[in-house]
């Protein structure tokens, strides 16, 4: 099977589903969901979806996510976003390098070495408008990953 149309395995339906249990909990309602269309991403934001309780049709698919890297990712959140508090769901390596690039401390790795393992969630903050977001521009509000979250 090709990599653009690779399910979401077990363990990422179970982590999108924690993920989005958690914002839930945490009254973080995205304004705006941008979501490769390859499948595994599309999945993983339906699930979150499922878990907020907004309608699945107000993901945005934005085709430039799939397989993007860091600029490309900054592209698209400083041309597409318009609403305050967006998610985005992508694909590692562009994701944990753009989580890099945009804020100005280290990031803490997870058990397997990376900043961004599957479903994980960066949240950051930043002040000013979407078209001012920059390298070192954002903070590191919360980090979460799946495993850390009860099932």
């Amino acid at each position: 099977m090709d990599d653009f149309s690779r399910p979401l395995k077990k363990r990422g339906r179970r982590a999108a589903k924690r993920i989005g249990c958690w914002l839930r909990e945490q009254h973080l309602i995205p304004d705006t969901i941008l979501s490769s269309p390859a499948t595994r991403a599309l999945a993983t934001a339906q699930r979150v979806c499922r878990q907020l309780d907004i309608d699945e049709a107000a993901i945005v698919c934005d085709s430039r996510l799939y397989e993007a890297d860091a600029q490309t990712l900054l592209t698209v959140l400083k041309t597409s976003c318009h609403e305050r508090r967006v998610l985005l769901v992508g694909h590692n390596p562009g994701l944990e390098d753009l989580l890099l690039k945009l804020i100005p401390d280290s990031v803490p790795l997870s058990a397997n070495g990376k900043c961004l393992p599957t479903a994980a969630l960066a949240q950051l903050a930043f002040e000013g408008d979407w078209t001012e977001l920059a390298e070192g521009r954002a903070k590191l509000v919360t980090l979460i990953r799946p495993d850390s979250l009860p099932e």
